[in-house]
């Protein structure tokens, strides 16, 4: 993905927190020790998984949160699986942190987001010996198991969906940052929609997003539900009934408007599902755009905890085939959602799968 510059120190969501076990400290990683990654690990020695987190913090309640969910799955598979991370407050951290890791024996370095891509290609040229992955991101180097996902496919589904849904015939997305791994899921629910009126012969409006123009609205923010809320009121007042926001916990701010609009006003969540990650809104989120980090994660470190190598090419690429992507159950809104629409839905998934439907997106994985 392409790099951001600049220092952006976002706070920690402290609602709905994970937990951590006591290996999994926040504290920047020991360099004590001069070893560069270890010996390999069979499945009965100590394969040490080592998490550095992106600004967001471990309780993002998005991809941060997810990844680590993953190792934690794995060390319930895998007995012999030791995880840890380290929270990065800031852009700079980045070398450091995984830096450390690497004078810690650390059989697997997981750098989570794309934002790490250029990090985590620093630090493993100068550690080839030593194992890393990335999430949202792809690297060159032999030594980096890349995991990637095609979130424009499951964001195709929510679009059409939510055109289906909607009531007032606009609906509305916007993002925390114009990156890729943002605005795949704004390219894949804006093209759903446009799918939708093909179908439908109809004329249902996207607020926030122009996929040709590739231009929209941003909050410049992860971490700010007051800017999400502001934004959210925005597009409410516009017309739009349903809001997705690819925004982490900015995106609570559009669940708050949404619960104040008396239901006429709905959310489609991101990353993981929001009647889990966020459960006390769930009554406002008509579905989530699954990208399922936890499964991917989890699979690759048992593959490492159990002494096999992680192939670098081609990585791990999470499409709705494979379930690395999906729609989340419509949960409280089952009843609502009519039953010819759900149908409509299933039947997409299956035409996208099968290649009928295309989706594609300038930030697909490359």
């Amino acid at each position: 993905m392409r790099p951001v510059r600049g220092k952006r120190i976002v706070a920690i969501l402290a609602a709905g927190g994970l937990t951590l076990t006591a290996a999994a400290c926040g504290k920047a990683p020991d360099s004590s020790s001069s070893s560069g990654g270890g010996a390999s690990a069979g499945t009965a020695a100590t394969y040490k998984a080592c998490m550095v987190t992106d600004t967001g913090g471990i309780d993002d309640k998005s991809f941060n949160a997810s990844a680590w969910a993953g190792i934690q799955a794995a060390k319930s598979q895998a007995a012999n699986v030791e995880p840890k991370y380290v929270a990065s407050t800031a852009e700079s951290d980045y070398e450091p942190n995984l830096r450390g890791f690497t004078t810690q024996n650390c059989n697997f370095i997981l750098a989570v987001g794309g934002l790490m891509g250029d990090a985590t290609k620093k630090v493993a040229a100068e550690n080839p010996k030593s194992q890393f992955a990335i999430v949202d991101s792809n690297s060159p180097a032999s030594n980096v198991y890349p995991m990637q996902f095609e979130t424009d496919q499951a964001a195709f589904l929510a679009g059409y969906l939510a055109a289906g849904y909607s009531k007032s015939k606009k609906v509305a997305t916007f993002g925390g940052l114009k990156i890729p791994p943002v605005t795949i899921f704004m390219d894949g629910f804006a093209d759903g929609v446009a799918y939708y009126n093909q179908v439908k012969k109809t004329n249902v409006q996207v607020l926030g997003w122009d996929k040709a123009k590739q231009n929209g609205s941003f909050t410049q923010d992860f971490a700010s539900p007051a800017k999400g809320k502001a934004l959210a009121s925005t597009f409410v007042a516009q017309g739009a009934d349903i809001v997705m926001p690819v925004a982490g916990g900015t995106g609570l701010g559009a669940a708050e408007v949404a619960k104040s609009s008396g239901g006429k006003v709905s959310v489609i969540w991101v990353d993981q599902d929001g009647c889990k990650s966020a459960a006390q809104d769930c009554d406002v989120f008509l579905t989530t755009v699954e990208k399922n980090v936890t499964d991917a994660v989890q699979k690759a470190v048992v593959t490492g905890a159990g002494g096999q190598a992680l192939a670098a090419s081609p990585g791990y690429l999470g499409n709705l085939e494979n379930n690395g992507v999906s729609l989340a159950p419509y949960n409280q809104f089952d009843s609502k959602v009519d039953s010819g629409l759900k149908g409509e839905v299933d039947q997409l998934k299956q035409d996208i799968i099968s290649g009928k439907v295309k989706v594609t997106s300038a930030a697909d994985p490359k």
